[in-house]
């Protein structure tokens, strides 16, 4: 009996389709930039309607005709405040994640450290800065420091907490099979802070521009802070709210790119709807 020849683009597995997007999904991630441009016709129609001078309240056209006119000079100031803050944070996520598994993971390093790590938070860090500036002199290490000393608790507190938190009895049962301390924080202690680490990130991220751009006020030749602080001294309101603007932005993109990888990373544990992707 002869075999019946099957056509090779017939036994080749059809080609997965991607799902749809459903309406609401989409108007999801659409609504932050309705929500943003509302914000700004509200904000224009504002400055027009009362007729608010520009050296008080610039109109968002003004600002962003102001931003244009000086883009290139606004671009690599925020490039420079960029670069500070990033470094800053990575040194926060660094040190923050190592304190964090060091007094999550011990009662007696808990006892001994915490209210001194409280204590030093407490401090303004704007109080900070000029002592940075005597020790480092005026530039870019101040802006990193203190971005770092802004961004660093947020990131300490909660891994400790995600660690600190681990059910008794999830601990007493790895125990009786023989797990060590480490292996307890590694299997199970880390898992469980990485959502509260997550959450610390895009904490720390915004506050971290804020402590890069009080030290570029302070005591800095460059930088967002600098700039706005230069503008506002030639009362040129709309650039310095160009340059917030500008730094708004930062923060955002960065906020996002920490929240997409906490999607990846604890989709088990994100809830639908808390990050700004729009993702349920």
């Amino acid at each position: 009996m002869s075999e019946i020849a099957v056509p090779a683009a017939a036994s080749a597995p059809a080609p997965r389709r991607r799902p749809k997007l459903s309406r609401k999904k989409i108007f999801r991630r659409v609504l932050p930039w309705l929500v943003i441009a509302a914000l700004f016709l509200l904000w224009q129609a504002f400055v027009d309607g009362f007729r608010i001078a520009s050296f008080v309240l610039p109109s968002p056209s003004e600002i962003f005709s102001a931003g244009w006119q000086w883009r290139g000079i606004i671009l690599q100031n925020a490039w420079l405040t960029f670069v500070e803050t990033s470094i800053g944070f990575f040194f926060a996520i660094v040190f923050g994640l190592s304190a964090g598994i060091a007094v999550g993971s011990s009662s007696l390093i808990y006892d001994g450290f915490y209210p001194a790590l409280i204590g030093f938070n407490t401090i303004p860090k704007v109080a900070v800065v000029p002592i940075l500036i005597i020790w480092f002199g005026v530039g870019a290490i101040p802006a990193v420091i203190t971005a770092f000393l802004l961004s660093f608790f947020p990131i300490l507190v909660n891994v400790a907490t995600g660690i600190a938190t681990v059910e008794p009895e999830l601990q007493d049962v790895l125990r009786a099979l023989g797990a060590s301390k480490w292996q307890m924080i590694r299997k199970v202690g880390l898992p469980r802070a990485m959502p509260y680490f997550f959450a610390s990130l895009k904490v720390a991220i915004t506050v971290a521009f804020v402590g890069s751009i009080i030290a570029e006020t302070v005591g800095s030749n460059g930088g967002i802070g600098n700039f706005m602080l230069v503008a506002s001294s030639r009362f040129e309101v709309p650039l310095a709210f160009a340059g917030l603007l500008v730094t708004g932005a930062m923060g955002i993109g960065m906020y996002a790119v920490a929240s997409a990888i906490e999607w990846r990373m604890t989709k088990w544990a994100v809830r639908g709807g808390m990050d700004l992707g729009g993702r349920s």
